[in-house]
């Protein structure tokens, strides 16, 4: 049975970094009741704990985190980089160890956002671009999808062998 990993919060898990969820969803709900969901949250999985400060990519651009050419900045200026790649390399064992190859994490986040994130200003604005967890998976051919797109996770699904 394909397995899929799945952001923790939008299974309800109360670890935001305001301390908060985003779900559960339904289609996630199934998922796990079959067996399928490998759950994580890579910002608690890197170290940083719930509540946390806010924090955005300057730019936006997870990959370059990845690359080593931004950083992840907290609101109180703190450069919490390394525990978003910890949490990032993290999922990356999960994927590679359960043969992973959907993924459906948190939209807008700095590590788990897949087609926007914010633009490291704190001031709301999103740019396209993706959280460093969701850059590395996708680097490593995971097809990562938010919970705004369930549907198309299904049907990637499907179309797994």
């Amino acid at each position: 049975m394909q397995k899929i990993l799945v952001s923790r919060c939008l299974l309800g898990h109360r670890v935001r970094y305001d301390g908060g969820a985003s779900g559960p969803f339904d289609q996630l709900q199934h998922w796990l009741d079959e067996g399928r969901v490998v759950p994580l949250c890579p910002e608690v999985a890197g170290g940083l704990p719930t509540p946390r400060a806010a924090a955005e990519i300057p730019g936006g651009q997870g990959g370059a985190v990845l690359d080593g050419q931004a950083a992840v900045i907290t609101t109180d200026g703190e450069d919490v980089s390394a525990q978003f790649l910890s949490g990032a390399y993290q999922a990356l064992e999960l994927v590679q160890k359960h043969g992973i190859r959907i993924a459906v994490l948190k939209a807008n986040s700095p590590s788990c956002g897949n087609l926007l994130t914010y633009d490291g200003t704190f001031s709301g604005v999103k740019v396209s671009g993706e959280g460093v967890t969701a850059a590395l998976l996708k680097r490593h051919g995971v097809l990562v999808f938010s919970e705004l797109e369930l549907a198309e996770a299904v049907a990637a699904l499907a179309a797994q062998p």
